[in-house]
């Protein structure tokens, strides 16, 4: 039996169809309005001088576009040195979680050690553990290992993510076992269980690590900033901000449009992952 806030009676009546589909055009605009705005609005000032942006905000441009504010941000402000610094310390960051994620989920669930739920408890209780606590000990060992105005003092840390190894394990769990005894009686091993079997089976949920890692990357302000002083090796969440009283308003909203195109690139790319639920399917049945 069907149940709901309007009955199949109700729903059957023009006028409940009528102001239904009218409520749920007016949600919908909302929710564009409200996400997509912001967006399209920062894609407008890019290519608006700052008088049109401070006087009318909201005009679609007033006195035409000025595509000049993205050739300034990208060479006079230097934002293709920081926008490839960050491009770097996304890329090692999206490794390292992913190897640590792929092998520790597949030795929790498929090889699954002696003492793999003790392991599997512990990384779950890291996840309650607040980042801020860990924020101190962490900069002194980076410190003491000299690894600071490197990448690896950001990407090492990166690749301790409990979230990504608990949805990976969930995942690789859910896989049916009949394929890795079939495999192993064919005589494969664990490693090449793991790249040949494994792994060709989870594309759904590495391309949701990918995109967690990649954008918690991306975004990130305060570890970079505290490990990598040298403004040289700077990423954009760190330069932009810095950079802001020095910069006329147009070319500094320009460079804060370029700095959100790879995030938006990765969505529009693996929207289906997420929008369908497939890559979390295994996750949510383990």
């Amino acid at each position: 039996m069907n149940r709901g806030l309007v009955s199949p009676t109700e729903w059957a009546t023009t006028r409940t169809r009528l102001v239904l589909r009218t409520l749920q055009g007016l949600l919908l605009g909302t929710l564009l309005l409200v996400g997509l705005g912001p967006v399209l609005w920062l894609a407008k000032a890019a290519v608006t001088p700052t008088q049109d942006t401070l006087r009318a905000p909201l005009s679609v441009f007033p006195h035409g576009f000025d595509l000049s504010n993205l050739v300034t941000a990208w060479t006079r402000v230097e934002i293709d040195k920081y926008f490839l610094n960050t491009v770097w310390l996304a890329a090692g960051s999206w490794a390292v979680q992913l190897v640590v994620a792929t092998t520790a989920g597949y030795a929790l669930a498929v090889l699954r050690p002696r003492y793999g739920a003790l392991i599997t408890g512990v990384v779950l209780g890291t996840l309650f553990v607040p980042s801020i606590v860990l924020l101190v000990p962490l900069y002194l060992t980076v410190v003491d290992t000299g690894m600071i105005n490197t990448f690896w003092a950001v990407w090492l840390p990166a690749g301790a993510s409990a979230f990504n190894v608990v949805l990976v394990q969930r995942f690789f769990a859910s896989l049916p076992r009949e394929v890795f005894e079939a495999a192993r009686v064919d005589g494969a091993g664990p490693f090449r269980i793991f790249w040949s079997v494994v792994l060709p089976l989870s594309r759904p949920v590495i391309g949701v690590v990918s995109v967690f890692a990649v954008v918690a990357s991306w975004k990130d302000f305060l570890w970079p900033m505290l490990v990598l002083p040298d403004p040289a090796v700077q990423p954009l969440s760190v330069r932009l901000p810095a950079l802001q009283r020095y910069v006329e308003l147009d070319v500094f909203l320009a460079a804060l449009a370029i700095s959100s195109i790879i995030p938006i690139a990765l969505f529009l790319v693996f929207q289906r992952l997420f929008l369908s639920g497939g890559a979390l399917e295994g996750a949510v049945k383990g």
